[in-house]
């Protein structure tokens, strides 16, 4: 098992950058693919992108790339998610998760607690 704590969250301008940090402690951490999530009030849950166990392929979905960035520290069990040019819809709940190497893309076992993001205009 693996357990993730984010943080980094807060209040913006748009315009602004925050950048997310998920760490993990308990089971081998470079056994696990990373994603991030973003869950608005009333809306579903969202993939934001994910990270494999080296940090180099690292995919994003239409609407974050090149404006969010991911990053991963294997040695300190970190990853984390840099975003730049935010708008107010980038304001949600966002959540890190991993899920095993060689699992379904939609199989994310383990989850944190969230780290809410406003963006103000």
């Amino acid at each position: 098992q693996v357990q993730l704590t984010e943080s980094g969250g807060g209040l913006v301008l748009a315009g602004g950058s925050l950048t997310l940090t998920c760490v993990a402690s308990g089971d081998t951490f470079t056994s696990y693919i990373v994603g991030w999530f973003r869950q608005a009030p009333g809306k579903e849950r969202e993939f934001l992108a994910s990270v494999g166990w080296s940090g180099v392929s690292i995919d994003y979905v239409d609407s974050v790339q090149g404006r969010f960035f991911l990053s991963r520290d294997n040695a300190k069990k970190k990853v984390s998610l840099q975003m730049n040019s935010l708008i107010p819809q980038d304001t949600a709940a966002y959540y890190c998760a991993a899920r095993p190497m060689g699992s379904s893309t939609n199989d994310y076992h383990y989850w944190g607690q969230g780290t809410q993001v406003t963006v103000s205009s």
